[in-house]
Formats: structure tokens, sequence, C-alpha cells
């Protein structure tokens, strides 16, 4: 790629996530970074760079529809690194992942859309080896959070000589909005299920998107259902836990991890992730609440998305796509996420991984531009294909994300 025209392209970078993630690559890129912000509206685009100081005030804008395949292919042609937040995925992702993987151009998105992730596996995965492309689903607050801390729990349990990992469980705290495109990727795969119900097992099976699943660690039902106390999980934690909303994408990723690394985690490793539901004397009836209505509100999501009525409905009272939480908002959200895992000699571990700022956005913004990044200028395993942030850039993307200011910390209990 050393005679590419740009190092990355910020594919999207109109949309709501787009620009936060354009003023952060402002701020992060190293001098001399080539950097490009692609788009469908010229217009939008030159409102976005206005925004921005620096080098990035004069960034060059690229016109592209993500329907448009021969305009995909000519931008992932003229850069190492495409970075997209167009989505849903579902609907507008896959000619993009196409001209990456032909081209053999690295590629990092947004997804929590597993039924998307495989359709890139099934599509694109063995062209993407067979062109060297790296395309890392998943750069955001959904998934990196959740592989890097178990691949950072790997790594010490290895340094330790303490055996493999055994039962994990992320707990997850924090303080945040939701955006219109994060619901409009949610009804994308309800109405992907209504056209067809045989789908629905990619949402259902814990290992729909390994690499071999009579490779898998045989360890019986794992659901991400949850309703318990917190001192099951781990002695120092109170209160309840409840189903955390994204668990059901995010252990997808993390045990794809697993078997793109050669399932190094351990034969018996066990992965959930739960949300806490607080301390009150009213928590356990947050929790139930919490778990139900996420079953609810799938369940109320799929049926009206198999009519027409149902959409128009579901149009008029959800948020739009382009929407999101205010500049407050997200500067005054946070998460902590903890990782409790145990190994095959009885040693304990704890991961911590935390930062200040809506997580799905402001922080999202910080994780998905350094993925970028790493992709463009670090020295990376030569692992290509349909890839995750562990098994893609694992210690070095850890190491940026703490540069950046996330707290990523492994501690032996």
């Amino acid at each position: 790629m050393a005679d590419r025209e740009f190092d990355l392209v910020l594919f999207g970078a109109t949309g709501f996530v787009g620009r936060l993630t354009a003023q952060y690559l402002a701020e992060a890129a190293p001098a001399g970074a080539r950097i490009a912000l692609a788009g469908r509206s010229l217009e939008k685009l030159t409102a976005v760079r206005d925004e921005l100081d620096g080098a990035a005030a004069i960034w060059p804008l690229l016109v592209a529809d993500s329907s448009d395949q021969a305009a995909l292919d000519a931008l992932a042609a003229r850069t190492k690194v495409v970075v997209t937040t167009v989505g849903p995925y579902l609907r507008y992702g896959l000619p993009l992942v196409q001209a990456c993987a032909e081209n053999g151009t690295h590629y990092a998105d947004l997804t929590g859309e597993p039924l998307f992730i495989r359709e890139c596996i099934d599509r694109y995965g063995e062209r993407a080896a067979e062109t060297g492309a790296k395309i890392v689903n998943s750069c955001g607050y959904d998934s990196i959070p959740s592989d890097l801390s178990v691949y950072q729990l790997y790594r010490r349990s290895v340094a330790d000589n303490t055996g493999e990992l055994t039962d994990t469980t992320l707990v997850a705290s924090l303080s945040g909005g939701v955006s219109g495109g994060t619901i409009d990727s949610g009804r994308a795969m309800m109405e992907a299920i209504a056209a067809d119900p045989a789908k629905g097992s990619v949402l259902s099976h814990p290992y729909s998107l390994s690499p071999d699943k009579t490779m898998e660690p045989d360890v019986g039902r794992q659901s991400d259902q949850a309703l318990s106390r917190a001192s099951a999980i781990d002695p120092s934690l109170d209160g309840w836990v409840a189903t955390f909303v994204m668990a059901a994408h995010n252990t997808k990723i993390v045990r794809r991890s697993n078997g793109l690394l050669g399932w190094v985690y351990g034969k018996n490793f066990r992965y959930r992730e739960v949300m806490s539901a607080g301390k009150s004397a009213v928590a356990p009836l947050v929790a139930a609440g919490m778990a139900g209505g996420i079953v609810a509100t799938m369940t109320a999501g799929a049926l009206l998305s198999r009519v027409s009525a149902g959409r128009r409905l579901l149009d008029r009272v959800l948020p739009k796509p382009g929407t999101g939480p205010s500049e407050q908002s997200r500067r005054n959200g946070w998460f902590t996420m903890k990782t409790f895992a145990h190994t095959t000699s009885g040693a304990k571990y704890v991961c911590t991984f935390a930062g200040q700022g809506d997580p799905g956005y402001q922080a999202t913004s910080v994780m998905l531009g350094e993925a970028g990044l790493c992709l463009a200028f670090d020295d990376l395993p030569e692992l290509a294909g349909i890839l995750t942030p562990a098994s893609a850039m694992g210690d070095p993307l850890t190491e940026r994300l703490r540069r950046a200011g996330l707290t990523i910390e492994v501690e032996r209990a």
C-alpha cells in the first residue's frame, strides 16, 4: 500500500458519529497523515471540514454513495484504510466491504449487527484473506471494551503462567444516550429476520460468528439473559445485575476473537456480559424490568417489522437516523466495564476498561479513530480477513487507547 494516495479515508463523515470521528482525527492524527473525508454530499462534507482546524482544514473531500460500487472500488483503491460510520450496515455496508476486500484495503466500522458480520464472513472473508485486507468490525463501544478486556486478561494469565481462562463475566455500568442510527440498526436486523426467519439463529446462537463451531469450547448452554445478585459474580460486588442490551453482540465478537487466535483463551472458556442495576431497595425490580424490557422490545420490534403498517408506526415513533445526544450529554456520559475472570489454576483477575464521555458517541469516536490510525500506521499481526479488534490489533490498539485517556488495567484479585 506504500504508493496509495491516502493513509485513511473517513466514509460517512457527515453523519452524527462521523462528525465526531472527524473532529477526533483532526486532533489525534500524526503530523503528515494523509486523511480524506468521504460521503455522498460535497456540500455537507465541506461544512464538516469547515469545522476542523489545522491540517484538517484542507483535507481532500471524496464524493461516493454507498450504493455505487464503482465509486466505492475507486475510493478503496486510493487509501490504506477506510473507516466507515455509514449504517445500518446490513442495509448499506456490504458494497464497501466488497471494495476493500477486493483492493486489499484495511477497514473499520461500528457495527453492532451480527447479521451483517455473518454476511461479511460468508461473502468476502476468503477474498479479504487473499488480498491481505483486515476487515475489522465493531470498533466502537460495541465491542472494543469487551474484546480488548478479555484479550488483556488472556495476556496477563499467560505472563503469570496461571493457566487458561474459564468463567469470565463482564459487568457494565454506564451513562449515555441513544441515537437514531443505533435504533435504525436494530430495525434493519428485525426486518431482515422478518423476511427470512432462518437468520434469527445468527442472533440466538452463541457461536454464530465463530470461524469453526466444531472447535469451540463445550461448556454447555450459554445465555445472554441475566437477573441475579452481583455478588454471585464476585464477592466485591453489591446490588443486582440484569441483561446488558449489547451482550448478545459483544459475546459473539469475543468468542470469534478466541477462534481467530486459535482458541487460546481455553477449552473451558465461558463468557457472558451483564449490566449493573444498582444497589437500592428497588434494584431487583429494576433488574427484572431491564431483563424483561429488552426481550419485550425486541419481540415487539420483530412483530411490527413484519408488516408495512408496523414499519410505518416505527417510522413515526422512533428517533430518526442522524440524531443523537446533545454535546452536554455526550460530555457528561461515562462507562466502566469490569471483567472478572478465573483460570484453570484457580487464579482470579479483573480487567477495568473505563472512560469519560457518552460511551456510544464521545468515547466511540475515540475508539473508532484510534482503530483507523492503528490500521494505518502500526505494525500489526499478518492475520487478514474478517477480523475483530483483538485479533487484528490487540496490544497496539490497547496502548493507543491508553494514551488517548482510556483506562485499561488488569489486576490479580
